[in-house]
């Protein structure tokens, strides 16, 4: 299907994107690499009279060090960010996340803070940000403002930033010397994940100090998976005890019920991932 017909606009700062995005109102729509807004216009899921390109605002693009942590231009494309020696150093979580986004192609185009503000619940970045208690800068009107990533998802599809605002950047604070792994079910290559966990874990003394654990499509937006952090703390690295710490992963979920299968399905796989990525990040 072919899109409605829509103007378009490529401004160069942030500055102009803003201003743009003031201009046109509730007619404009921002596209940061298009991978999940393309789709739907084709099929006239939505139809902008505007649409405001940021392909071209150089200041939101890149990965630098803050001191505490990094900070990821939301334009950042996820190829970029998956050779980026800062974020292979201390965001391991959210790299090992990307490399399973789609194939290669999708990962020349799309972007992490697109993907973010996009906010699709089977996406595979908005769980890792939340388990690396990221911060979402925004961008508006009334100037920058900073939102945690416990506030940042609102519902499905749905996050923090307002119409007239923009996201910037993503600050990660450092996991420097973590493991970390992505653990993503599906049953068909480059397939959204029909449930998936991230985790990111501390050892001393051959056990887990601290752990941090994330769920994907298991609820409207990402979910983070606290009883398991609270079990894993001073955790033995065998198989045994971390399963043990990890049979609460689904607590509190309200994962989607579709073809790919039922809610017991995925609360029964979340547990089950949770384990696997847990012992893969600590190495065990």
């Amino acid at each position: 299907m072919i899109p409605a017909s829509f103007d378009y606009v490529a401004p160069t700062s942030l500055v102009q994107a803003l201003e743009a995005l003031r201009d046109h109102g509730d007619g404009a729509k921002i596209i940061a690499g298009g991978q999940s807004l393309l789709p739907i216009l084709r099929m006239r899921m939505a139809a902008p009279e505007v649409l405001i390109d940021l392909g071209n605002v150089a200041e939101l693009r890149g990965v630098f060090d803050d001191g505490e942590g990094i900070v990821v231009g939301a334009m950042t494309r996820y190829d970029e960010f998956l050779r980026d020696e800062l974020a292979r150093e201390h965001a391991g979580l959210l790299v090992e996340a990307v490399k399973t986004v789609a194939d290669p192609q999708i990962r020349h185009r799309g972007t992490i803070g697109g993907a973010l503000a996009h906010a699709d619940p089977a996406g595979d970045v908005g769980a890792p940000a939340l388990a690396l208690d990221a911060e979402f800068v925004i961008v508006g009107p009334s100037g920058q403002r900073v939102v945690p990533a416990a506030e940042f998802f609102v519902d499905l599809f749905t996050t923090a930033v307002g119409d007239d605002e923009i996201l910037a950047a993503i600050r990660i604070p450092k996991h420097t010397g973590w493991g970390a792994h992505y653990e993503k079910f599906v049953r068909v290559v480059h397939q959204w994940s029909i449930v998936a966990v991230a985790a990111t874990v501390r050892v001393e003394d051959g056990r887990i100090a601290e752990a941090k654990v994330g769920l994907t499509n298991m609820g409207p937006t990402p979910l983070r998976a606290r009883s398991v952090e609270g079990a894993l703390a001073g955790c033995e690295l065998t198989e045994e005890a971390v399963g043990a710490a990890c049979a609460s992963a689904a607590d509190g979920t309200h994962p989607p019920e579709d073809l790919q299968g039922d809610a017991d399905y995925r609360r029964h796989l979340a547990t089950v991932l949770t384990r696997r990525a847990v012992l893969a990040a600590a190495g065990a």
